[in-house]
């Protein structure tokens, strides 16, 4: 068969490998002039290796995946560490044992942090909004200087509007364990992201067609079928109305002759500035240069959709595009756009894998 695959970001570029390597033929499009998706990383004009598009940090508790994306790749191993700076101090997050002892000057060992989280927490029941999560966990002083106004500049509105998975994501440690993820496996590709999908593309069946639009490319015609990972909504002309996505605007920034800006890869802004947070991408990567690139992430409500926004009236929204795409018999919608689900890259990938067993049959 012919396939055609809108979007070489993950989910099209595993969708597109397991079909070519079962002996069909494929046709990869995007949209950017480059390959990888929001995961696309090159070198800057000063040769530190950025991620254009943000941080992007793998990590999976999936052997099966990881084993996967070893065919493409070598891993640098790397476990990401994340500050969070309130009232210009910074403390671990996610919120652990030191973070309650440096906030509040206690000493508390691991069952009086446990103890302290049950005293201050607000149960809530049921547990329905991000709010609803976050009291019910740690109460109210730590969700004001952590969550609350970090929520409101990342999602354009409050924790009580968002569904309760948004906030579940992000745990709360009775121990010291200071890493963002706890996953078994946490790497970085050795030699970046943009070359593990160059080596995914690498395939005799594979052509790729890069800034061009869908509506093009499908007008031309001559495909059995179709795998979309863009915005579902796009796909069906908005004829609903349009699913809310959140975007990002990027603010990358060399300085010359500094070593290291911050002591870990990412430090949250909660409560001040913009932006919500500054990743240092030489943690990431091990990259040794005598300069250093950094960059902030302001949310904003128009541009490129990176987060669809979990909400209950947006749910309703998503569920009368996918009863439209439920009866499509020659098109396959995978992805964190195209399902509007907030996919982490693993997740995605366990999706496009899924798709292309189903497919390949």
């Amino acid at each position: 068969m012919n396939f055609l695959i809108a979007g070489a970001g993950f989910a099209g570029a595993v969708v597109a490998r397991e079909l070519a390597d079962a002996g069909h033929t494929v046709h990869v499009i995007d949209r950017r002039p480059h390959i990888a998706g929001n995961a696309y990383d090159e070198y800057d004009s000063h040769g530190v290796l950025i991620h254009r598009y943000g941080p992007h940090i793998f990590h999976t508790n999936g052997a099966r995946i990881a084993e996967y994306l070893s065919r493409f790749t070598e891993w640098r191993p790397y476990e990401h560490r994340v500050l969070g700076v309130v009232d210009g101090k910074t403390y671990p997050f996610p919120i652990n044992r030191d973070t309650l002892n440096q906030l509040y000057g206690l000493d508390l060992d691991e069952a009086a942090a446990a103890a302290f989280f049950e005293r201050v927490r607000e149960p809530r029941d049921p547990v329905a909004t991000s709010e609803d999560v976050v009291l019910n966990s740690v109460g109210r002083d730590l969700y004001e200087k952590f969550f609350l106004n970090y929520t409101r500049k990342q999602w354009g509105m409050d924790p009580a509007q968002l569904k309760a998975g948004v906030a579940a994501r992000i745990p709360v440690r009775t121990n010291t364990d200071d890493r963002y993820f706890t996953d078994s496996f946490q790497a970085m590709p050795a030699e970046g992201y943009t070359r593990m999908f160059e080596r995914m593309l690498d395939h005799p069946s594979i052509s790729v067609e890069l800034a061009v639009e869908f509506d093009e490319v499908r007008a031309r015609g001559g495909y059995d079928h179709i795998i979309y990972t863009g915005p579902i909504d796009a796909f069906y002309g908005y004829r609903f109305g349009r699913l809310p996505y959140r975007s990002l605007r990027f603010e990358h920034e060399f300085l010359p002759g500094v070593a290291q800006y911050q002591a870990v890869g990412t430090v949250n802004y909660p409560n001040d500035h913009a932006f919500t947070r500054i990743t240092e991408f030489k943690h990431l990567t091990g990259q040794q240069h005598e300069g250093t690139s950094l960059v902030r992430e302001y949310p904003e409500a128009d541009g490129d959709p990176y987060y669809p926004v979990p909400s209950n009236d947006n749910e309703a929204l998503f569920k009368r595009y996918e009863s439209l795409a439920k009866d499509e018999a020659n098109v396959t919608f995978v992805g964190r756009l195209a399902q509007y689900r907030y996919y982490n890259m693993d997740q995605v990938v366990g999706a496009a894998l899924a798709a292309a067993r189903q497919l390949i049959g």
